[in-house]
């Protein structure tokens, strides 16, 4: 059985079913990127969203029950057409969401009450924003909102939370009666003016500013540390072995096991090279350190991973 659930949601003159499904590969790929690509004004699909990034942390088994990552991916149709869709996780704890919301688990507890499992629309260990209620119209966003209060109701869940979405599903979260909360991100955008290379942007900075980002960069230069980069297919299976290794052993000297498998990096090679771009630190033609971005379209870039086997003093 696909679905875990069915509910008729009837308006005026149409006609709507809702089907929770237990996993991301329920839902037809082209079909739930279709909704997403419509989403998007410059008519790039976020790699975050993308069904392939959502399948990769099921498949690899970086976002499954067994993580506490229970995926019920809520799914509104008119016919046989997918009219809105959204991931929804139920949780039985709050890591990998980086939003802290432990004082209202502790209020909870204090009280008596579950709080877990609690129910999350978001993608799993990504705090980056955008469309998270994915939707033909406005109206069906809406009706998928309301749809999601009363499935949530249904399963006597303590919350519902939305979290890093967009204005449009921001309104329709807040038309269908949820509480908006409030948080900050920092994002550097190249305009106003727009820099042309890195001298123009430090020209735009204090002169503190400039002078230790200078001695920082002469540092890393006179140890002896190099740079290289790769984009999409050129990324060697080398290139990634090794920046998982870097990625591993940050986690690891922090106390934590990493959030994502080795099998999801292997997962996004195949299905979505595109979207990655790799930066390889050398030093006496050793491989030092490793960072991995994300990349939507020619302007837009996600720093997302690092990690490093030997540090830079």
């Amino acid at each position: 059985m696909l679905q875990q659930q069915e509910t008729n949601v009837t308006q005026p003159s149409e006609d709507y079913v809702i089907r929770v499904l237990n996993s991301p590969l329920d839902v037809p790929g082209a079909d739930w990127n279709a909704l997403l690509l419509a989403q998007s004004p410059d008519g790039v699909l976020n790699p975050f969203m993308r069904h392939e990034y959502l399948a990769a942390m099921h498949q690899s088994g970086s976002a499954t029950p067994k993580t506490g990552w229970t995926p019920r991916f809520v799914t509104l149709w008119q016919g046989t057409t997918l009219a809105a869709a959204c991931a929804l996780y139920l949780k039985d704890h709050s890591y990998g969401e980086y939003v802290f919301d432990h004082a209202w688990a502790n209020a909870y507890q204090q009280q008596g009450l579950p709080y877990y499992p609690k129910a999350v629309v978001a993608v799993p260990f990504t705090p980056v924003p955008g469309a998270r209620l994915l939707a033909r119209t406005d109206m069906d966003r809406a009706i998928l909102a309301k749809g999601l209060i009363q499935w949530c109701k249904s399963e006597q869940l303590s919350s519902l939370h939305v979290l890093f979405s967009c204005d449009k599903d921001l309104q329709a979260c807040l038309d269908a009666g949820m509480m908006l909360r409030h948080t900050v991100q920092f994002h550097w955008n190249n305009t106003n003016p727009v820099y042309t290379d890195f001298d123009t942007f430090l020209a735009s900075l204090s002169q503190e500013k400039r002078k230790k980002i200078r001695q920082e960069r002469r540092k890393v230069a006179e140890a002896g540390v190099t740079f290289r980069w790769s984009l999409g297919i050129s990324i060697s299976s080398q290139d990634w072995n090794f920046f998982y290794q870097c990625y591993e052993r940050t986690y690891l000297e922090h106390g934590n096991a990493p959030y994502l498998s080795r099998e999801f990096f292997n997962r996004m090679a195949r299905t979505m090279p595109e979207n990655w771009l790799m930066f390889i630190g050398e030093r006496n033609g050793q491989s030092i350190a490793a960072s991995l971005i994300a990349v939507g379209n020619d302007a837009v870039a996600y720093g997302r991973y690092w990690g490093a086997l030997e540090r830079v003093d």
